[in-house]
């Protein structure tokens, strides 16, 4: 079959097979796991997981390339033709999903946030563009360091686990990738956390990150109350860690349910 890659689902295969052997090999499939592939193109990976586990599913949105996986994989491979921004992973409940996926760097950042509401999955192997996985593993402090980091980190273990060339994929894009692994966090210290109230508060903050900690909070916290939380006020958005920013998120949502008490 001749494909011609679409652009608006940011379509870049990965195609060099030494690269897929490393990611498989760290993946490690087993024939019990519940593996979800997402995006699988034309199916590189596809194949040769489907070699080592009993059922794969895969979340393919283009049709063209579900009627070719059809055609053209194994039979124990489930596909569901649908965006995955709109897929309900609790379909899956009872499941301890392993995700897996080359991810289009244009929706990257909203899938990841969209997966997060979910806590069936064990572990999460993705390739995405570096800048983006840089973001993610960043440490406070760093220029990478933002949003981005304090939402994902605060449920999750994330590592950078291998680079990769963009001479690795088909067509080749313009910017360097890198894989991923996620790892929901063990001892559940986000589940006392309003996310909501978490969100307002970093994104207030890194909106306005090169104002002092003081004066982009200043409609959420006075001078005092960011004291009580070993904050400098002087200190930028950047500079708090993320147990800092959950401090804040509870502390928020106390003084709000208090507030509504009264």
């Amino acid at each position: 079959m001749t494909y011609n890659t679409k652009k608006r689902f940011g379509q870049n295969f990965l195609v060099d097979q030494f690269v897929l052997n490393k990611i498989i090999a760290i993946i490690d499939p087993r024939p019990e796991d519940f593996i979800v592939e997402i995006g699988p193109g034309m199916g590189a990976m596809t194949s040769i997981i489907s070699n080592h586990v009993n059922k794969l599913n895969v979340i393919e949105i283009d049709t063209d390339l579900v009627n070719y996986l059809k055609d053209n994989l194994a039979k124990n491979i489930i596909i569901h033709n649908i965006d995955v921004l709109k897929f309900d992973f609790n379909l899956f409940l009872g499941n301890k999903i392993k995700l897996i996926g080359n991810l289009p760097y244009n929706i990257s950042t909203p899938l990841l946030f969209h997966l997060a509401q979910y806590n069936n999955i064990k572990e999460m192997y993705f390739v995405l563009q570096k800048e983006v996985v840089d973001r993610i593993c960043a440490s406070h402090s760093t220029k990478e360091y933002g949003k981005l980091t304090v939402m994902m980190q605060y449920k999750f273990k994330c590592v950078k686990l291998l680079s990769i060339d963009a001479e690795s994929f088909n067509p080749k894009p313009k910017v360097q990738s890198a894989l991923l692994k996620i790892t929901p966090l063990e001892n559940i210290v986000y589940q006392d956390i309003n996310e909501k109230i978490l969100y307002n508060i970093v994104n207030t903050a890194f909106n306005k990150r090169r104002k002092t900690i003081a004066n982009s909070l200043k409609c959420l916290f006075n001078t005092e109350e960011l004291q009580q939380h070993n904050i400098d006020s002087n200190q930028r958005a950047e500079n708090l860690t993320v147990t800092q920013y959950l401090s804040l998120a509870k502390y928020l949502f106390n003084k709000s349910h208090n507030l509504i008490k009264l």
